[in-house]
């Protein structure tokens, strides 16, 4: 079972969440309408006391979708909730809102807050990765853990914002046809070395239907607003004031090469590491089953 619940991010902005597995029973969410049950459910302790609450955070252009078979298998054991975050999936994309770092990571701390996850664990991806460790350092009674998956500390600078740009210029839009997203995406695209289906699988997920064809959900010049607040900074500051267990997980042929994993593992007080094989930048979307396994040890810490 998968329910939408609206939440209200910074600025006034609807944003939506999706909840995977049963929701808890009345009372456990303010405002629910569930009705009670008496036998535990997916995600539910027994007792009646809902499981351990977990925040997933797609990367730019992403979808909370993007992380529905982790959630579901999440859902056994947690409160898994995925967030659609401004300007992507069905979230609200205003032309005049804050695309800030700033307005990203107070979008989740709403969602924590009005959802009752907290303390919760945090489950972010490239773009998403980064507003969990702002966020776990900023509000540190909100987070009890939090995984990195394949983003980069440093800076990425003037020069991958320009290529950003030239990728978007590139992108052969409307597609005829989703089979088109996925064979651009998978194959054609001159930032592909080798076809990867999960890749042109991940892009078709964030395409919608229009009288011309297929485009994107998202705006992309919002997107490139939205990257250049973190582009051309260091955020290695920020892994340094995150206090609970963070486990920093990468592809072996990810964006996070292994060396600057490592120094985030060093830098971050309670830092582990974790790597995927046969795994790019997409690394759950690439190996499902070994990211799976990756995660698994850290998550049990939260559930004992």
């Amino acid at each position: 079972m998968t329910r939408r619940i609206d939440v209200t991010g910074t600025g006034g902005v609807s944003l939506a969440a999706w909840e995977f597995g049963d929701p808890p029973k009345t009372g456990d969410i303010p405002g629910d309408l569930t009705g009670g049950r008496t036998e535990p459910e997916a995600g539910e302790q027994p007792g009646g006391e809902p499981g351990p609450g977990v925040l997933l955070l797609h990367g730019l252009m992403g979808r909370a979708s993007h992380w529905a078979p982790t959630a579901r298998w999440l859902s056994e054991r947690h409160r898994a909730v995925a967030l659609d975050q401004r300007g992507h999936g069905r979230s609200e994309k205003p032309e005049q809102a804050a695309y800030t770092r700033e307005a990203y990571v107070e979008d989740a701390e709403a969602a924590i807050e009005q959802l009752g996850l907290a303390p919760v664990v945090l489950i972010g991806h490239a773009m998403g990765a980064l507003t969990g460790w702002q966020l776990a350092a900023k509000r540190p009674d909100l987070v009890r853990g939090l995984i990195i998956c394949d983003m980069r500390a440093s800076a990425l600078g003037a020069a991958s914002q320009r290529e950003w740009e030239s990728w978007f210029k590139a992108w052969p839009l409307p597609f005829a046809t989703l089979a088109d997203v996925r064979k651009w995406f998978g194959e054609d695209d001159p930032w592909v070395e080798r076809p990867n289906p999960s890749r042109g699988e991940f892009y078709a997920e964030v395409m919608h239907e229009g009288p011309d064809g297929w485009r994107p959900v998202f705006d992309p010049e919002q997107m490139l607003k939205t990257r250049e607040t973190w582009v051309y900074d260091a955020h290695w500051e920020e892994l340094t004031q995150v206090r609970c267990p963070t486990l920093v997980v990468r592809g072996l042929d990810g964006e996070l090469g292994r060396a600057e994993a490592q120094e985030m593992v060093r830098v971050l007080p309670h830092g582990q590491y974790a790597e995927v094989a046969d795994a790019g930048h997409l690394v759950h979307y690439d190996q499902p089953d070994a990211w799976r396994a990756a995660i698994e040890p850290f998550l049990d810490g939260f559930t004992d």
